[in-house]
C-alpha cells in the first residue's frame, strides 16, 4: 500500500522559511517523479514544483523554493524561503510513475498525501 505523509507545515511570518517533507512507503521511490502542489481556500489546486529526471518550478515560487529528494530515505523535500502571505495554502506531495516527464499537471499523479498547512502571516 502506497503512502505519502507530509510534515513540516506551520505558521511563519512573511520573509520566513519552512522545510516540508514527504515520506513515502510502499513504492519504488526512485522510479517516481515527485511533485508538490498547493491549494488555498477558495482556489483550485496548483502546481508548485516537481523533481524527476529534471526539476520544474511554478513561476510564482522560482528562486524562493527548492525541491530535493533523498532516494535512500524515500523522502522528498520542499525548502521554502522568503515566504509571502500568498503562499498560504495546504501543501500536498504527489507521486507520478513517469519520472521522465516532470509533470506540472495534477492529473498525471497517481498517489497523493493528505496535505500539510502552511500559513504565512503578514
Amino acid at each position: 500500500q502506497v503512502q505519502l505523509v507530509e510534515s513540516g507545515g506551520g505558521l511563519v511570518q512573511t520573509g520566513g522559511s519552512l522545510r516540508l517533507s514527504c515520506a513515502t512507503s510502499g513504492m519504488t521511490f526512485s522510479y517516481f517523479g515527485m511533485g508538490w502542489f498547493r491549494q488555498a481556500p477558495g482556489k483550485e489546486r496548483e502546481f508548485v514544483a516537481v523533481i524527476g529526471d529534471s526539476t520544474l518550478y511554478a513561476g510564482s515560487v522560482e528562486g524562493r523554493f527548492t525541491i530535493s529528494r533523498d532516494n535512500a530515505k524515500n523522502t522528498v523535500f520542499l525548502h521554502m524561503n522568503s515566504l509571502k502571505p500568498e503562499d498560504t495554502a495546504v501543501y500536498y506531495c504527489a507521486a507520478d510513475r513517469e519520472a521522465w516527464r516532470a509533470s506540472a499537471y495534477a492529473r498525471d499523479y497517481e498517489y497523493w498525501g493528505q496535505g500539510t498547512q502552511v500559513t504565512v502571516s503578514s
